[in-house]
């Protein structure tokens, strides 16, 4: 019996050490397999942290970039609308401090550059011929004929120089702006033809 015994203490040593080494194996191929596994993981884990921190940090260095430009704009604003500031103070004190002559001081420094535009807007403006029959019968308003009123019209549309003067507080030679009492026509019952180049 004590043979078997023996048997049975071997037989259960070495069932012992199959299951160790069974054990060892299964350890080995879950160390071959899962570490690996969860090495990439980690090392994808910490590789998609530092792009997400890199994207960050370009995000922040641009925003900073930027905010720099916009306050050193904001600063360039600033100065020049402080000097201009500085700059209308003068012209009202050099007006009396009156800011209505300060105004026309200023209207009148840019005139030139209002009537420039006011002729660029109707300078490419072609007329190659207008022909005008007038039978003088028609009367039109305020007693002128038709003619009177058409020719009058035309004259109408020139830029009105004359109220950018008035604006400025200045005046029109009278030659420039023509007499201001009515022009009286003279009716007669002939046909008339009037032609513009």
């Amino acid at each position: 019996m004590q043979q078997a015994k023996a048997l049975e203490e071997a037989y259960l040593a070495e069932q012992k050490a199959e299951m160790a080494r069974s054990e060892r194996e299964r350890s080995t191929q879950i160390a071959n397999v899962v570490v690996p596994a969860e090495i990439a993981k980690q090392r994808a884990i910490i590789e998609a942290q530092a792009t997400a921190e890199t994207i960050r940090e370009n995000a922040k260095g641009e925003a900073d970039a930027i905010f720099a430009k916009m306050e050193a704009e904001a600063k360039g604003l600033f100065e020049i609308l402080t000097k201009q500031a500085e700059g209308y103070k003068e012209v009202v004190a050099a007006a009396g401090g009156d800011p209505s002559k300060a105004f026309q001081l200023l209207l009148i420094e840019k005139l030139p550059e209002l009537v420039r535009t006011q002729v660029e807007a109707v300078k490419n403006i072609k007329i190659d011929k207008i022909t005008v029959w007038d039978s003088a019968n028609g009367q039109g308003e305020n007693g002128n004929s038709s003619t009177a009123n058409f020719v009058s019209g035309m004259m109408k549309t020139v830029p009105p120089l004359n109220d950018l003067f008035n604006m400025a507080g200045l005046n029109l030679p009278s030659y420039l702006k023509g007499a201001d009492e009515k022009i009286e026509t003279k009716e007669t019952n002939e046909k008339r033809k009037i032609i513009v180049f």
